[in-house]
């Protein structure tokens, strides 16, 4: 029976992960803190929280894992300067040493494309320094390195995929991509940055897919899950206002820039080497995403 740990699977992308194995065949237990995704065949839910470090010693204790799917973190509001950034690293570094204490063999993490020097705006993983002025991103570098090191001292599989810019269903209303839909739903200004930025979207279910192949696959060390086509900020967002057939003002420049540099985008070469490449456009998935949001807007 093929058997996976997936921490963080009621989030955002662990929900879209989760799927994905499921629809793979594995069986998948999964771990959260407080929500729980509906019952179904061959999910199994556990629920703690992750920053309690006996509560993660006496789980390893009970139960082993050949392998984990490691996608919890803080993402909430300021996630990029958040103490708790450092609190999580930590807690990451305590579950990969439990899990290799219990057996586990391999180890697959989730990175992020904060953890690239931006100034370089083509990001690859065999060229671009690890080096980003957020702490987002240096927590995320410093558990790459060291969960690198110490799965290759025990002979353990290191997997890190590092997702760029995922949107779609189900993501925070607090995000980006959710907060301009809602506002444009209920014909409220739209208030965003100048947003001249070109960066690089991949659909929630392209990146799900991305993850489950690496770590289906023979694939070690980092891999962009990105779709390689910068698209400019504001195209995503007039794109947006036309979908949801808005008629009011966008107010460009009302709100400073998350990221003042003008590309990020990835070289998704390592991914597609392993036959993967994505099913949704970027049209489809806006259109998708809206879609999901006008039949939940009355309720959030």
């Amino acid at each position: 029976m093929k058997e996976v740990l997936v921490t963080g699977h009621t989030g955002f992308m662990g929900t879209a992960v989760t799927e994905e194995l499921l629809a793979r065949g594995w069986h998948v237990t999964g771990l959260s803190r407080e929500r729980r995704l509906p019952e179904r065949e061959g999910l199994r839910q556990v629920t703690f929280d992750l920053l309690d470090r006996e509560a993660v010693s006496a789980f390893f204790r009970r139960q082993a894992f050949d392998a984990v799917i490691h996608l919890a973190w803080y993402i909430g509001p300021k996630c990029h300067g958040h103490d708790v950034n450092m609190a999580w690293l930590e807690a990451s570094l305590h579950l990969l040493f439990c899990f290799q204490q219990a057996g586990g063999r391999v180890f697959q993490g989730c990175g992020t494309v904060s953890e690239y020097d931006f100034s370089w705006g083509y990001l690859s993983e065999d060229r671009t320094p690890l080096v980003n002025g957020s702490l987002h991103g240096a927590c995320k570098a410093a558990l790459y390195s060291t969960a690198r090191a110490f799965c290759a001292g025990h002979g353990m599989m290191f997997k890190w995929p590092r997702p760029f810019n995922l949107y779609g269903p189900n993501e925070r209303p607090s995000r980006l991509m959710p907060g301009v839909i809602l506002s444009a739903l209920r014909g409220e200004e739209i208030r965003v940055s100048e947003c001249r930025q070109m960066l690089d979207y991949l659909y929630v279910g392209d990146t799900a897919r991305g993850i489950v192949d690496i770590f289906e696959s023979d694939a070690t060390d980092a891999v962009n899950v990105c779709s390689g086509k910068p698209v400019q900020l504001r195209a995503v967002v007039e794109r947006i206002a036309a979908l949801t057939d808005f008629r009011g003002d966008i107010r460009w420049g009302a709100i400073p820039a998350a990221v003042e540099y003008p590309l990020i985008a990835g070289s998704n070469r390592k991914l597609a080497a392993l036959g993967w490449e994505p099913k949704v456009s970027l049209e489809e998935g806006l259109k998708k995403t809206v879609e999901w949001w006008k039949r939940r807007s009355c309720r959030v």
